[in-house]
């Protein structure tokens, strides 16, 4: 009886131990899919930037602190319509003062060509009648003294006296005269005139420093990436807003550069904005890259595609998704990516032919993120296996995984 206790437990032993050596030495559990005929799309999924297809940006000409905004981020402006200003204070007061000196040298340029200040010449054409007038009175008394001397009434002391006065008189008058016809020269009216055209000069560049300072549309449009508030400063060359046509719109699309081989002009491309979720816009490529630049850790090549915006939703400026339909094929064998294969021979997948695997080499034509089309080495209907961690040969035995 104690026999039979031990016989049962050996004898359970016994058929684990068979079926763990029947499972070891069993072909591996596999999973398989089948090649089916499918439409095939090679996209290539990247990002962009949006920019209107014309646009001009506006920059400081001189440096300035910002007083005012006429503009903001979506205003409608024309060309030539003021949309900021720089402080002009300082620039004013320089002009007040060059125009107030243009005034004052225009005054002496008048008062130089009509031979010199009135005040002075007034004063000396005074000065020459009252000198007329004794010299009269001075020359009549000298006719009358002679006459008397003749007739011993007068002393010739008295004439000589007389006829000195008469010299003098001379003198004084020829001496104002020479100074009324020096009080300005041709000399002095050409300084006056070089000093005047110099002044005007600094006046039209204080108003012209000042005009600078009114930032103006370059274009008609619409305003975007105007970021600045009153109170900041502005070099020359700042960038101040861009202002643009935004109905029609460019996208910089950034496709790293192994990639580039796959996109062509006129290839389509669907544009998506995470700001409006479940919207597209549609465009083509119109120009590839002409040079590589780095964009943070990726050297991307600028993909140029054209959109329409009619209707505005899509902001200038707005970093969007972009998806580059690179090549389609339609119904081509086509398989998951994952049961391609690579070894010495090249690339290729195991297909099942009843419970044995078999290599086959293949060759790919349209492949995207999850599929790709198989062109030679697979047929549709064919069962290819799917990937594994269990290491396979050529020709070897498997067994579909349950439910297979």
């Amino acid at each position: 009886m104690k026999h039979i206790f031990w016989i049962v437990p050996l004898a359970l032993l016994g058929v684990a131990g068979g079926w763990l050596i029947r499972e070891r030495n069993a072909p591996p559990e596999v999973r398989f899919t089948v090649a089916a005929l499918a439409s095939i799309v090679d996209t290539l999924a990247t990002n962009g930037k949006v920019e209107p297809a014309e646009y001009a940006s506006l920059r400081a000409v001189r440096a300035g602190t910002l007083t005012r905004l006429t503009a903001f981020n979506g205003k409608t402006v024309a060309a030539g319509q003021v949309v900021a200003e720089l402080d002009n204070t300082a620039i004013y007061r320089s002009r007040e003062a060059a125009e107030a000196r243009v005034a004052q040298l225009e005054a002496e340029l008048r008062a130089v060509s009509g031979g010199g200040r009135a005040s002075e010449r007034a004063d000396i054409d005074g000065q020459l009648r009252r000198l007329d007038v004794e010299h009269q009175q001075a020359q009549s008394e000298l006719e009358r003294v002679t006459r008397l001397i003749e007739k011993h009434a007068a002393t010739r002391a008295e004439a000589q006296t007389l006829r000195d006065r008469v010299h003098q008189l001379d003198s004084q008058r020829t001496a104002l005269q020479q100074r009324r016809s020096v009080l300005f020269t041709s000399a002095d009216r050409a300084v006056i005139e070089a000093r005047l055209a110099e002044t005007r000069a600094a006046a039209k560049a204080t108003m012209d420093e000042q005009d600078r300072g009114t930032l103006r549309a370059p274009i008609s449009g619409t305003v975007y990436q105007l970021d600045l508030k009153p109170g900041a400063f502005l070099n020359p060359g700042d960038f101040v807003a861009n202002i643009g046509d935004v109905s029609k719109l460019v996208v910089k699309v950034f496709v790293d550069e192994p990639e580039l081989s796959r996109v062509a002009p006129g290839m389509p491309v669907t544009i998506t904005w995470d700001g409006r979720p479940g919207r597209e816009w549609k465009g083509e490529v119109r120009r590839m890259p002409v040079q590589i630049l780095p964009l943070q850790s990726r050297q991307v090549g600028e993909v140029v595609v054209r959109i329409e915006n009619e209707d505005g939703s899509l902001p200038a400026g707005a970093n969007v998704n972009a998806a580059i339909r690179s090549r389609e094929a339609a119904n081509a064998v086509v398989v998951p990516k994952e049961c391609l294969r690579r070894d010495e021979k090249g690339q290729g997948v195991f297909v099942a032919e009843g419970a044995t695997l078999h290599w086959r080499s293949v060759q790919l034509g349209v492949t995207n993120v999850t599929h790709a089309q198989i062109t030679s080495g697979v047929k549709a209907g064919d069962r290819v296996l799917l990937a594994t961690e269990t290491l396979l040969r050529d020709k070897q035995a498997v067994r579909p995984a349950p439910g297979q």
